[in-house]
């Protein structure tokens, strides 16, 4: 009622003096004060008028303190269009019910309150404050992702398109889509996500963007509520483990890409009745998943997407499924922080080729090659199912820094230290492993196989050779590839070459150097100068840091290591002869690797 005498009075300064920007100013604030912020900002537009037509040169130039609406409107747009770019292309009102587009969503935001208050709290300044308005914009535009698993028939887009969710028959998926709705209004969100109905999948354009950002919108989204399905209410720990959303492709990411993430059972009550407000910070929520999915809750809690440690997340996905075969390979996308094209006809192989091909071609990792199993058509070193990851990567125990003095002692006698700098030059030069049309160009070390002797075996579907190479020690391979057997009286025919190789991998070069050693804390307590200065340094003889790199390199060259058989083809190509089980192979003699080395990059289809 107060601001009502207020508007009265406003009214009669207009009355008295109509070419005054006074009367409109007290008007302005009556309405706004009244909440009647349509009219309080029509007040404020003829304010400004009067101000623009004073007669007066000192009235114009109060026109300066403030911003006109228009220009605080194109600065809201601007960060509403900065942060619906990390958002997702619609969401449901959790209001009204009803699914919106971005710019349903912008309309619907011009016309709340917030919106309103927020032009009124900034035009009466000059500078617009930029750090409120984005506050605000993204208070208002926060939104919910649901992570679930498909059951039965869910709703699709066309399913709700135009309706209210929340008076559709509560039956199977749409039940489901109403209370995710519900929890996100009741924990104070405008805006969910689900990916049943949020995405029209029946447009190319719209499906691809939507794959190809979807772990950016799980990490820019206010809250991922993760709904169990299958874990009743008063669930005791370990249901969660149990639980077949854990089973799913999709949901790695969904869990690993939020900051903030609830799990609800199937009764939409918390997990373990758990009222953390982000249940990432539940170390008995994330110990449980990581007992489940056995990444490291501390790797869940803090993921960045990326191509570190790409064997380790591609063994995360290796039991999961997906409805679509492809999707094993898009869900993983967003993990390595990679955008690629989708195709849904292009089928499992050549989705999860062209995903492994990039993680080689960006980040020259090979361990991405680790795998046993049956070999993909898109190429024969990559598998042809994400389930060869299944198994850790092999991992040989390297030797310690005593073994490794202790052999390079040995060496500097028998090796040429020239030869052994020349490999190590050599392979320090060598490029990164590379794609180019499917096929892989692989730097390795080369290691002709001169005999394949066919041994006896109980499984009809496999092989087992005896495979014998110069400089290295015998082996057995068991493989469902058929080739004839050779030896040296029995030699191959011409096009015919088999080759054991050792894919080269830079990290091989980065072995500590003797003086990191020598200032560990073991060896503080003497002095560099004392180590100089002893009767074996002045009398042993001198060898310059890159010697010792050359052989420490050598003694890791001769440590068993993983090999790759591969086939050479009648065009000159090779492919790679798949094994069932890891192919370790030996050096016969460490101090003939600098003179037996056959260092090449092949071409492998």
């Amino acid at each position: 009622m107060l601001w009502d005498d207020a508007l009265l009075d406003a009214q009669k300064v207009i009355q008295l003096n109509p070419s005054s920007h006074i009367g409109y100013k007290l008007e302005h604030a009556a309405f706004h004060g009244a909440q009647r912020y349509d009219e309080a900002i029509a007040a404020f537009k003829m304010m400004l008028s009067k101000l623009d037509n004073a007669p007066d040169t000192e009235t114009r130039k109060l026109r300066q303190q403030y911003s006109s609406p228009s220009e605080v409107d194109r600065a809201i747009r601007k960060v509403i269009d900065a942060k619906l770019d990390n958002a997702p292309l619609r969401a449901l009102d959790t209001a009204t019910g009803f699914l919106c587009d971005r710019e349903t969503q912008i309309r619907t935001f011009k016309t709340s309150i917030e919106y309103k208050e927020l032009v009124l709290s900034t035009i009466t300044h000059r500078d617009i404050q930029m750090k409120h308005i984005e506050e605000v914009v993204m208070m208002y535009f926060q939104y919910v992702m649901l992570s679930h698993r498909w059951e039965g028939k869910e709703p699709l887009l066309q399913d709700i398109q135009g309706k209210d969710v929340y008076k559709l028959d509560p039956v199977g998926g749409i039940k489901k889509l109403q209370s995710f709705c519900k929890t996100a209004r009741d924990l104070g969100y405008r805006w969910a996500w689900s990916d049943t109905c949020c995405i029209d999948k029946s447009v190319d354009v719209e499906l691809q963007a939507s794959v190809k950002s979807m772990f950016a919108w799980y990490h820019h989204s206010a809250l991922t509520v993760v709904y169990l399905s299958d874990v009743p209410p008063l669930s005791k720990p370990g249901a969660l483990g149990k639980s077949a959303w854990n089973t799913r492709g999709w949901t790695v990411q969904e869990f690993l890409a939020p900051r903030v993430i609830l799990f609800y059972q199937n009764d939409w009550t918390p997990y373990l009745d758990d009222r953390t407000p982000n249940h990432k910070d539940s170390v008995a929520i994330m110990q449980e998943l990581e007992d489940a999915t056995g990444i490291d809750r501390r790797a869940v809690v803090a993921f960045r997407p990326g191509m570190r440690n790409a064997r380790e997340k591609l063994q995360w996905a290796s039991t999961r499924i997906t409805t679509l075969q492809e999707d094993i390979a898009y869900s993983l996308f967003g993990v390595f922080g990679v955008r690629l094209h989708v195709d849904y006809s292009e089928k499992k192989q050549n989705a999860l080729g062209r995903l492994l091909q990039e993680i080689i071609a960006q980040s020259g990792d090979i361990t991405a090659l680790d795998w046993v199993g049956k070999s993909s058509e898109f190429n024969s070193c990559l598998p042809a199912d994400i389930t060869s990851y299944e198994a850790p990567p092999c991992k040989l125990s390297p030797p310690s820094e005593d073994e490794i003095q202790s052999s390079v002692s040995s060496l500097r006698s028998v090796v040429d230290l020239q030869s052994a700098s020349q490999l190590y030059e050599t392979l320090d030069y060598l490029s990164t492993p590379r794609f180019t049309h499917r096929r892989l160009h692989l730097p390795c070390i080369v290691f002709p196989v001169i005999e394949a002797r066919r041994k006896p075996g109980h499984d009809q579907n496999t092989y087992t050779y005896e495979v014998k190479s110069d400089g290295l020690c015998n082996l057995d391979i068991t493989t469902e590839d058929k080739f004839t057997p050779f030896s040296p009286a029995r030699p191959p025919p011409a096009w015919q070459t088999i080759l054991l190789v050792r894919p080269w991998s830079r990290h091989l070069l980065g072995l500590h150097d003797t003086a990191d050693h020598m200032q560990s804390v073991d060896n503080w307590s003497a002095p560099e100068s004392s180590l100089h200065d002893s009767p074996a340094a002045q009398t042993g003889p001198i060898y310059s840091d890159s010697d010792s790199r050359a052989l420490r390199l050598i003694v890791n060259l001769g440590q068993p290591f993983s090999a790759f058989l591969l086939a050479r083809q009648r065009d000159g190509e090779f492919k790679r002869i798949a094994s069932d089980h890891d192919i370790i192979a030996q050096v016969k003699d460490m101090a003939s690797i600098s003179y037996l080395a056959d260092i090449r990059t092949l071409e492998v289809l």
